[in-house]
């Protein structure tokens, strides 16, 4: 075995798999590469180990190695060139929509690193889409608070959210940066948040959301606009920019 093999495989093997564990082997090899991919040990683009490597890396058959990166391939993390290997891909994080979830608690278990900057936090007179939403008067003061999301030290999305005056200017106090609101409005606030009606559409960035995404002007983006309620009263109203290369929703859909 040369030096670039040990190398590459001593790259895979700094988390061991459990022979004995309830947990599959293909599974935990799936969730050690996984880690390898989003923490940048496996850069976008790089070849990755073959898969003779794995196998002697983790003294498993090639049926499960090939497990293993088959779930890879079909959440989008790697992708196979014929004759040349797997190659990891831009990852593109994704968000389930079946639970209500702020960005960070919906990212932290895949093992993301997530952190906002507060863009502006301001007074404002509630428009005519904001008034609907919120069930106040139009021109009434509501809060806004827009922050930009990042994912991974890159930003993934442009938050611009409306709340009730009393209600935004205490959030307003609050550690935006690092705690997602949804968790401060539950366990700071006492507030019971219930569900949210969401639409989503695709929009080109204009200037002010490219520049603060870091893309060129007219790439696509998904614009999530979500109205939550506490118990039956709605208490945020959001039109959320997420970055159409980087991030995509996930829905599961059961015929009945």
């Amino acid at each position: 075995m040369n030096a670039r093999r040990k190398s590459q495989q001593s790259e895979i093997v700094d988390a061991r798999v459990v022979p004995m564990s309830s947990v599959p082997l293909h599974t935990q090899i799936r969730e050690i590469i996984r880690r390898r991919v989003l923490d940048g040990t496996y850069p976008p683009h790089s070849q990755m180990p073959s898969e003779s490597q794995m196998m002697d890396a983790f003294s498993v058959s090639r049926i499960t190695i090939r497990q293993a990166l088959g779930d890879l391939q079909k959440e989008g993390l790697i992708f196979k060139v014929a004759g040349k290997g797997s190659f990891v891909a831009k990852p593109k994080a994704f968000q389930n929509l079946s639970r209500l979830q702020g960005f960070g608690e919906a990212m932290g278990p895949s093992g993301y690193e997530t952190f906002s900057q507060v863009l502006s936090t301001r007074r404002v007179a509630a428009s005519e889409i904001v008034a609907r939403r919120l069930q106040v008067g139009l021109g009434e003061a509501v809060y806004e608070i827009q922050r930009l999301r990042y994912l991974n030290r890159e930003p993934i999305s442009v938050d611009q959210s409306y709340f009730p005056l009393a209600l935004g200017e205490r959030l307003e106090q609050e550690d935006l940066a690092t705690r997602d609101i949804f968790v401060i409005l539950e366990n700071d606030f006492g507030q019971h948040l219930t569900h949210a009606d969401v639409q989503i559409e695709a929009i080109s960035a204009d200037a002010f959301l490219a520049r603060q995404l870091r893309i060129e002007e007219a790439s696509p983006l998904l614009r999530i606009e979500r109205l939550t309620y506490a118990d039956e009263h709605p208490i945020d109203f959001e039109f959320l920019y997420y970055r159409g290369d980087a991030f995509q929703y996930r829905l599961r859909i059961d015929r009945t």
